[in-house]
């Protein structure tokens, strides 16, 4: 079982055992003071539960953040001056800059019930969890000009306490070099590189899988279940040649290998097994890759880790790519972006040719569902990372409003993110915006929306 699944099961033990003592409450008091008093504190605390406990938070938002930052991280001298966060070092010229800043946030009494956050320069909002207490991390990558004048930081619903420190971390402009982007899923390669691979000098991007499993929206227009899995995976196929053609990547540098969904792992335990889609009742993956232009070593059909390797390494060979962004493993539990890391390091192990660079992502987290926490169109906090023997080497790269914009209607193309949300969702969504104060991307419902479309693509370096 995965630390996610793990956190996940306790997490519903908890809910439950929460449930059966809240009900036998209510039941008690309907007994011995009035029955109607029952179903009224029922529906509130449903709307409570709603506005402020749904969130899949897996630790308490009172922890220290636990960042052991790479080898060769600089730390600037800082201080406060009259309220502005001031570097006093002269800072590195003529490289790109990630700038971090490690701060003592404590959230005031209004943070039980609504987002505390930092506004840098009434410019930028960076959002943290409710009753937030301890050490955060702060993005200030874009302001770094200013920052030996000084930069304003305020907290709105909670203080910034004690001195802060600040990391500096020099990085080359990866958008200069060949860049390929090595996706699990149609759309993860937008989520977390649209920005870096619309401005590089050349992109190839990669997707794994044709992402055919869950298809519930299309089991609805009367499809049965292999049908529906089809027709989702030969959308999904489409989307990831056809989307990237929006950022100006030609239709011959996008490749669909058409592997099945959440099937990486057991290729990966038999590598010559063929490995069947759950969903979609096929033993073959050339549904899914009729839309290359390039011959590849799986061209058989064989959904085989064989086969997945072979192809990775061919495309490497042939791209010759200085910087590849992959799945981080040390934050991204997803089984398939997972192994889609552990695919690419194994192609790597026998290719003539090497990246200079490799990128991390996460598009999901162990611990908190939510996070980047706040609105689409803000900055992206580091995330809750509570393990200090990883070091970590954040890289940021900013988006302005166009990117952004651009971003958001590639992921609008994405037929898995266009579907409206369920009943519950969107009530939830509402009771959070009156209990709550939370507001969600206008661009889309999809959650990714919010959580993808901000003001900076976060990427960490990764040991070659």
């Amino acid at each position: 079982m995965s630390r996610k699944q793990a956190l996940l099961k306790r997490h519903r033990r908890n809910k439950r055992l929460a449930l059966f003592v809240g009900i036998s409450a209510f039941l008690l008091i309907g007994i011995f003071v009035a029955w109607w008093v029952t179903p009224i504190l029922a529906l509130l605390s449903w709307a409570a539960h709603e506005a402020w406990f749904a969130d899949h938070l897996f630790y308490s938002p009172r922890q220290d953040y636990q960042y052991a930052f790479g080898e060769g991280a600089l730390q600037a001298k800082a201080s406060w001056v009259d309220g502005r966060l001031c570097v006093t070092n002269p800072l590195p010229t003529g490289s790109d800059l990630t700038i971090i800043v490690e701060v003592q946030l404590r959230g005031t009494v209004p943070s039980r019930f609504l987002d505390p956050a930092v506004l840098i320069e009434h410019a930028d909002v960076q959002t943290f969890e409710r009753n937030c207490a301890g050490l955060r991390y702060l993005n200030l990558s874009a302001h770094a000009s200013a920052l030996q004048e000084g930069v304003r930081l305020k907290g709105r619903y909670c203080r910034i306490v004690g001195e802060p420190k600040v990391w500096v971390f020099v990085q080359p402009n990866y958008r200069e070099q060949r860049v390929m982007v090595i996706a699990p899923h149609a759309d993860d390669a937008e989520l977390a590189a649209f920005g870096l691979y619309s401005q590089a000098v050349e992109s190839w991007i990669v997707t794994l899988t044709a992402g055919e499993v869950e298809a519930e929206h299309y089991k609805a227009m009367g499809l049965a279940k292999e049908q529906a899995a089809q027709l989702k995976g030969r959308l999904r196929a489409w989307d990831s040649i056809a989307v990237p053609r929006w950022a100006g990547v030609p239709e011959a540098r996008c490749v669909q290998l058409g592997y099945f969904c959440l099937q990486l792992e057991a290729m990966r335990a038999a590598p010559q097994q063929l490995v069947s889609s759950r969903e979609a009742g096929l033993c073959d993956t050339r549904l899914f890759r009729q839309f290359n232009t390039l011959a590849l070593p799986g061209d058989d059909g064989k959904p085989t880790w064989h086969n997945l390797v072979a192809d990775l390494r061919a495309l490497i060979e042939q791209a010759r790519p200085g910087v590849i962004v992959l799945p981080d493993t040390t934050l991204d539990p997803h089984p398939d972006h997972v192994q889609a890391h552990h695919a690419v390091r194994e192609a790597l192990r026998s290719t003539h040719w090497q990246p200079t660079h490799l990128l991390g992502y996460a598009n999901h987290l162990h611990d908190n569902d939510r996070w980047p926490m706040g609105n689409a169109h803000e900055g992206i906090a580091l995330p809750p990372v509570f393990e200090p023997g990883t070091t970590f080497w954040p890289v940021s790269l900013p988006l302005d409003e166009h990117a952004r914009m651009n971003k958001a209607m590639a992921l609008g193309m994405m037929h898995d993110l266009q579907p409206r949300l369920a009943l519950k969702r969107r009530v939830r969504r509402v009771l959070q915006h009156v209990l709550a104060g939370r507001r969600w991307a206008v661009e889309g419902e999809n959650e990714f929306f919010r959580k993808a479309v901000r003001r900076h693509e976060l990427l960490w370096r990764l040991e070659r």
